[in-house]
């Protein structure tokens, strides 16, 4: 017996009456949707990337900052220690011999006074530099939390690839959703940023 090859092409999407079947939608809607989660995922990652670098960049001033905030501060007080030797030595010594002793105690109150302005300027900056980090670790973190919601609903996605289940696909355009509201709010500067769930997760 022969066997028709145009038999074994014979279109799957073929009833046995003939007649041609509808195509699911779930395949087409899924490769769409996770096109535009990717791309999305994409654009925040450029993003996130400069405010890691930013957030690098003022960790080390800050760093920087009280680095030299510790050396003004040594400064000083071996400033001071120099001031109070010689007051004390200034003291007992005559009233001819004390002018050399009253001009060294000036620079030194000078000294003393402008390391404690710098110092001061220098403690501000590095509190300035930790607020900027927490500024944009706040960001950074909606896109942690944009990252992980958008990944969780692509792992829905191929689930429901394999399954064709209708209510599966609805269920993974849920976290879809929040991750995508989250990076929004990290894109446009919103200040939407569930705390509990970021400790959760720190």
């Amino acid at each position: 017996m022969d066997i028709d090859p145009l038999e074994l092409a014979k279109d799957d999407d073929d009833d046995p009456a003939g007649a041609p079947r509808r195509k699911s939608w779930i395949n087409p809607a899924v490769g769409v949707t996770v096109a535009l989660l990717a791309t999305f995922t994409g654009i925040c990652k450029v993003k996130d990337d400069n405010i890691v670098q930013a957030m690098q960049q003022a960790q080390a001033d800050k760093v920087d900052h009280w680095g030299f905030y510790q050396a003004r501060n040594m400064r000083e007080e071996v400033a001071k220690a120099e001031l109070v030797q010689l007051r004390l030595q200034a003291a007992v010594q005559p009233a001819g011999a004390r002018v050399s002793y009253d001009q060294a105690i000036a620079q030194y109150e000078a000294l003393v006074k402008d390391q404690t302005v710098k110092k001061e300027e220098l403690k501000r900056q590095a509190a300035q530099d930790q607020a900027t980090y927490d500024a944009l670790n706040f960001h950074d973190d909606q896109f942690d939390l944009s990252d992980a919601l958008i990944a969780i609903a692509i792992s829905l996605l191929a689930i429901t690839s394999l399954t064709q289940l209708r209510w599966l696909f609805a269920l993974s355009l849920v976290p879809a959703g929040f991750g995508i509201l989250m990076g929004l709010s990290g894109l446009l500067g919103w200040g939407l940023h569930p705390t509990a769930l970021v400790r959760l997760l720190s």
